[in-house]
């Protein structure tokens, strides 16, 4: 069942919307063009980290009990293969050459390379405890992923596959993202309660951002999953037990606004064109598209149990 916003349905998307299902060890397939769900696939156990790769045709799936991320065709779902993960995956990236997997591997401290062209992995190299948030820069010279443990990121150098450096962070870094430019490194400290700033030149922390959504609870406030539009000038986060989303302004590092979505929101993806937030709800079982012109749920649409993540192709 489709549940509208009040004042009807804003101009729908194009493009369609695969969402891991924690719990409920499936996808939910969403079409974007009418927000309602076309198909679910089982897949294997606790599915997280969901990405599409880079050429559009497969879609990753990281099941972090089977201690693989499943390869499967995006039209079909059907299951071409299983890369050797390491322990636990949750987060990956696929190289913005589209070449290598990058994985974070929660139990093993270490973040591991697969080749996807020969299934295999391709380099590993330690990072924090308890590693989750992973990402590379635009420029292809640095992975960085969150410890959530110690608190921290780390550096590694794409060129020597080293990890050089580590910043501190607030509590529980849980995701991080590039801005579109490469300018600034976002990271989502969970239980920090922030999103913190960070220079990529200095690897220091230049600002730390705080949230009031309305009606909340100021411990609800839990930061994840964070995503950039309208030519990188807007971040929408996801903030957990709050309920809500929020807009931020990067020029400023303003919020802008806020939007109540359904109950923990986790992660989320940004459509196509750009115009909405399509968000896992991880308490209700839904997602919530977020028209962001008009900041409001456009549609509420059902998805398996513990939606955890979203990954989008056109």
């Amino acid at each position: 069942m489709l549940v509208l916003a009040p004042g009807g349905i804003a101009l729908a998307d194009s493009g369609t919307a695969y969402v891991s299902n924690e719990r409920g060890n499936s996808v939910t397939v969403i079409d974007l063009a009418t927000d309602t769900v076309t198909a679910t696939w089982d897949v294997g156990q606790r599915p997280r980290g969901i990405a599409v790769s880079r050429d559009g045709t497969k879609l990753f799936v990281a099941v972090g009990t089977d201690n693989a991320v499943e390869v499967r065709d995006r039209t079909t779902g059907k299951l071409m293969t299983a890369l050797p993960s390491g322990q636990d995956p949750e987060q990956f990236w696929p190289s913005r050459d589209g070449r290598l997997l990058y994985v974070a591997n929660e139990d093993d401290a270490a973040t591991t390379a697969i080749d996807l062209a020969k299934g295999q992995v391709a380099w590993q190299v330690p990072v924090g405890r308890e590693p989750e948030g992973v990402t590379e820069s635009p420029d292809g010279k640095w992975l960085v992923v969150t410890s959530e443990d110690q608190h921290l990121i780390t550096w590694v150098d794409l060129a020597t596959h080293k990890a050089i450096d580590q910043t501190p962070t607030a509590q529980r870094p849980r995701h991080v993202e590039f801005t579109p430019d490469g300018h600034e490194l976002w990271v989502a400290a969970e239980t920090g309660q922030v999103v913190q700033v960070i220079d990529p030149a200095t690897h220091k922390v230049v600002r730390t951002l705080a949230f009031t959504p309305p009606g909340t609870p100021a411990y609800k406030v839990m930061p994840c999953g964070i995503r950039f539009t309208d030519g990188g000038r807007l971040a929408v986060i996801a903030l957990g037990r709050a309920n809500h989303i929020a807009l931020v302004d990067v020029a400023t590092h303003g919020v802008i606004g806020y939007v109540r979505v359904g109950g923990r929101p986790w992660h989320l993806a940004i459509s196509p064109d750009g115009k909405s937030a399509i968000v896992a709800n991880g308490m209700t079982d839904d997602v919530s598209v977020v028209d962001l012109a008009s900041r409001s749920v456009r549609a509420t649409v059902p998805a398996g149990q513990s939606p955890w993540g979203v990954a989008i192709a056109p």
